[in-house]
C-alpha cells in the first residue's frame, strides 16, 4: 500500500484533467515561465526552486549549457557564450553594428539576411539560440507539470516588427513548442495586474527590460483590455545602461576602447554588479582589473538620464496618440528588472504625475499574465468570464506607390486582428502586371521604410493607364503577421503572399536547424526522464516525512523507524546524481518499506472515526 494523496471532493489531484499550456517571457536578460495551478497564475520554479532562467546559452563541442552556469562563463568564453541575443532576433548583419560596440562575437552571413554566430557547435542564429532557451524552459514545465504541453502565449515587446514576431515563432517551432499566440508584454501586464488589482480605467504600461522598451496605454473595463496606444524603443534598456557604467570605468581608468571579447564581457559583468548595488546605496566601490574607484548613484543618474529621456519621449507620443492627456492616466504599471532603478521610477511619477505601481514582481508579472492568457487559449475554463484582449500593431503596414512613396493602408495602433482593403491602378497603357511592393513604417519615403516583401501580380488584362482597378488586402492575425494579397476586379486575376520577412529564415535553414535539434533529441529525453523521477521522488519523501512527523513515535518501533530513515537518506542522496533509474529503483523501494506504516495510518483513522459508534448508525 502506497502513501496516499488525497484530494477534496470533486477536485482531482491529476493535473492533466486539465490541458497543459503555458505564458513564456522570453527575455533579454531572464527568461521564465508560469502556469495556472489551481486557479493561481504562478511561475514555474526549476529543481532548485529558482524560478529565473537566465538568457544565456553557452555551446560545448558535445553538449549546449543554459541559465547561470552559461551566464557565469560569459568572460571565461565569450565566442561560446551568448547572452541579450533577444536584441538580435530579426535583424540583419548590418543592423547589428548599431546595436552597440561591444559584441564579442564573430558574425558570418547565411542563406538569409539574419547574423548567425560563429560558435565551437558550428554557426548559430539568434532564432536556434532562443531556441535553446525556449526548450529548457519547455523542459522545466513539462516535468513540473507532469505531462506534455498543448501550446504556450510567448510574449513578446509590444514594438517587436513583422520580422522579430516571426523569428520567435520559428525559435518556438525548433523548441517543440506550439504557440498559441503571441501576445504583447505589456498586454500580459495588464492581464495580470488587471485580475489581481480589479482595475478599470486607463493605465499605462511602463516595460523597462534587459534590451527592449515599451510603453502601452490601455484602457481596462469588465475583463476587455483594450490596448489605445503603443510605442517604445526594442534597442532600449539595462544593457544601455551597463553600456553607460562600462563606457564610464574605461574613460576613468584609462582603458583602451578595444578590448578583447574576454575583457569586453568582464567589463560587462563589473558594469551590471555597480548597477544592481546602486538600487540599494548611494555609492559603489568599482573594481575592475588593477583600477579601483566609485561610482555615486548621483553619477550613474547622469549616464542614463539620455535614455531615460528617451523613454519619457516615447510615453509622451503614446498617450498623445491614444488622444488623452496625462492626467487621464489612472495608474502606471513597472515591467520589467530595469524598473528597479530608483531614478527611472522617479521620473515615470513625474512624467504621470503619481507614484508607479509595483505591487508585482517586474520580472514575473509578464509571464503570469501570459500563462492565464494560454490557459484560456487551451480551452480550459476559467473563473470570472473569458478574456478579451485587444491588441494593436506597432508600426503601419503599406506599399510602395509612384515615386518610392509609402501608401499606409494600415495606420499604426490599429486593433488586431484587421483586414483592410484599398485600390490602386495600373500607370502606363496595356500594363499587364504590378509589383507589390509591401512596408512597414511611419517614414513617407519607402528608403525610410522597411520593407517586408515583394510580389507580382500577373494577367492584368492590357487597358488604358487608371482603368485597371487593382484590390490590394492587407490581414494582421493575433499575433501580429501579416499576409497580403492582390486582384485585378475586371479579370479575377489574384496573387498573395504569406509575409516572410526579410530577416527571416529560409527554409533551408530552419531544416538544418531542425535536423540540429534532432542531434539533441535522446540527450533531451533522458534529461526529462531524470527530472520527472527527481519529481517523483521529492513527493513520495515530503509525504513521508509528513507521515513520520505526524505518526512516527506513535505507531513505529525503533526500528522501523531507522530502516524508514535510512532509505530516506539513501533517496535524496540518489537524487543528487543523474542516474534516473536508481532513482526509480529506490523510489520504488522506499514506497514498499512504508506499506505497513501507511496501512496501519489508515487503519488507526478509521478505528478514530468509528470510536463510540455501534453498528446501526454506521448503515443509517
Amino acid at each position: 500500500m502506497a502513501l496516499l494523496q488525497i484530494a477534496e471532493p470533486g477536485q482531482s489531484p491529476k493535473p492533466h484533467q486539465r490541458r497543459l499550456a503555458v505564458g513564456i517571457d522570453l527575455g533579454t536578460t531572464n527568461s521564465l515561465v508560469a502556469a495556472l495551478r489551481s486557479g493561481i497564475s504562478e511561475p514555474l520554479p526549476d529543481q532548485n526552486g529558482q524560478v529565473i532562467l537566465p538568457s544565456a546559452v553557452r555551446y560545448h563541442a558535445d553538449r549546449v549549457e543554459v541559465g547561470q552556469s552559461a551566464k557565469d562563463a560569459a568572460a571565461t568564453d565569450p565566442l561560446n557564450t551568448i547572452i541579450s541575443v533577444k536584441r538580435l532576433m530579426g535583424r540583419g548583419i548590418s543592423d547589428v553594428k548599431h546595436l552597440g560596440e561591444q559584441l564579442p562575437y564573430r558574425f558570418i552571413g547565411g542563406e538569409s539576411h539574419m547574423p548567425f554566430i560563429e560558435t565551437v557547435q558550428g554557426a548559430k542564429s539568434p532564432v536556434e539560440v532562443s531556441a535553446d532557451i525556449l526548450k529548457v524552459l519547455r523542459q522545466r514545465a513539462e516535468a513540473t507539470l507532469g505531462g506534455d504541453l498543448v501550446g504556450a502565449v510567448i510574449t513578446v515587446p509590444a514594438y517587436f516588427d513583422d520580422a522579430q514576431r516571426q523569428a520567435t515563432k520559428d525559435a518556438a517551432k525548433l523548441a517543440g513548442l506550439t504557440v498559441l499566440r503571441l501576445l504583447n508584454e505589456p498586454t500580459a501586464a495588464a492581464v495580470a495586474y488587471g485580475l489581481d488589482q480589479n482595475a478599470e480605467g486607463v493605465v499605462a504600461i511602463y516595460d523597462l527590460g534587459g534590451g527592449t522598451f515599451d510603453i502601452s496605454i490601455l484602457r481596462l473595463t469588465g475583463g476587455v483590455f483594450e490596448v489605445m496606444a503603443t510605442g517604445g524603443d526594442s534597442a532600449l534598456g539595462g544593457d544601455d545602461f551597463d553600456h553607460a557604467i562600462a563606457s564610464w570605468i574605461i574613460t576613468e581608468a584609462g582603458l583602451s576602447d578595444d578590448l578583447d571579447p574576454s575583457a569586453q564581457r568582464s567589463l560587462m559583468q563589473t558594469a551590471c554588479a555597480a548597477k544592481e548595488a546602486l538600487t540599494d546605496t548611494d555609492s559603489v566601490d568599482v573594481v575592475h582589473g588593477a583600477w579601483t574607484g566609485v561610482l555615486t548613484r548621483a553619477a550613474f543618474e547622469a549616464l542614463i538620464e539620455p535614455m531615460i529621456a528617451r523613454s519619457l519621449k516615447a510615453c509622451r507620443r503614446a498617450v498623445r496618440d491614444s488622444g488623452i492627456e496625462l492626467d487621464e492616466v489612472e495608474a502606471v504599471v513597472m515591467v520589467g528588472g530595469s524598473t528597479r532603478v530608483p531614478r527611472v521610477r522617479a521620473a515615470v511619477a513625474e512624467l504621470f504625475g503619481r507614484q508607479p505601481l509595483t505591487e508585482i514582481d517586474p520580472d514575473q508579472v509578464v509571464a503570469i499574465g501570459a500563462a492565464i492568457q494560454a490557459d484560456t487559449l487551451a480551452g480550459n475554463k476559467r473563473d470570472g468570464g473569458e478574456l478579451l484582449l485587444l491588441d494593436v500593431i506597432p508600426l503601419s503596414l503599406g506599399l510602395e506607390t509612384m515615386g518610392g512613396l509609402m501608401e499606409k493602408v494600415i495606420p499604426r495602433n490599429t486593433t488586431i486582428p484587421v483586414a483592410r482593403a484599398q485600390e490602386f491602378t495600373t500607370y502606363k497603357d496595356g500594363q499587364s502586371a504590378m509589383m507589390i511592393h509591401v512596408l512597414q513604417g511611419e517614414r513617407e519615403l519607402i528608403s525610410d521604410c522597411r520593407s517586408l516583401a515583394r510580389f507580382d501580380l500577373r494577367g492584368i488584362p492590357a487597358m488604358v493607364a487608371g482603368a485597371a482597378k487593382i484590390r490590394v488586402t492587407f490581414q494582421v492575425d493575433a499575433d501580429g503577421l501579416l499576409s497580403v494579397s492582390a486582384r485585378e476586379l475586371a479579370s479575377g486575376v489574384e496573387s498573395s503572399i504569406q509575409v516572410k520577412p526579410s530577416y527571416g529564415l529560409t527554409d533551408g535553414e530552419i531544416a538544418r536547424m531542425l535536423k540540429d535539434s534532432f542531434q539533441y533529441a535522446g540527450d533531451d529525453k533522458v534529461a526529462r526522464v531524470l527530472r520527472e523521477q527527481q519529481v517523483d521522488a521529492q513527493r513520495l519523501i515530503e509525504a513521508v516525512e509528513g507521515a513520520l512527523q505526524a505518526d512516527g513515535e506513535r505507531l513505529l518501533d525503533a526500528e522501523e523507524r531507522m530502516v524508514i530513515d535510512m532509505q530516506v537518506d539513501e533517496l535524496r542522496e540518489l537524487m543528487k546524481g543523474t542516474d534516473g533509474a536508481a532513482i526509480e529503483q529506490q523510489t520504488k523501494r522506499l514506497s514498499q518499506v512504508t506499506d505497513a506504516f501507511a496501512a496501519r495510518r489508515l487503519d488507526s483513522t478509521v478505528k478514530a472515526a468509528l470510536a463510540g459508534r455501534n453498528l446501526n448508525e454506521i448503515e443509517e
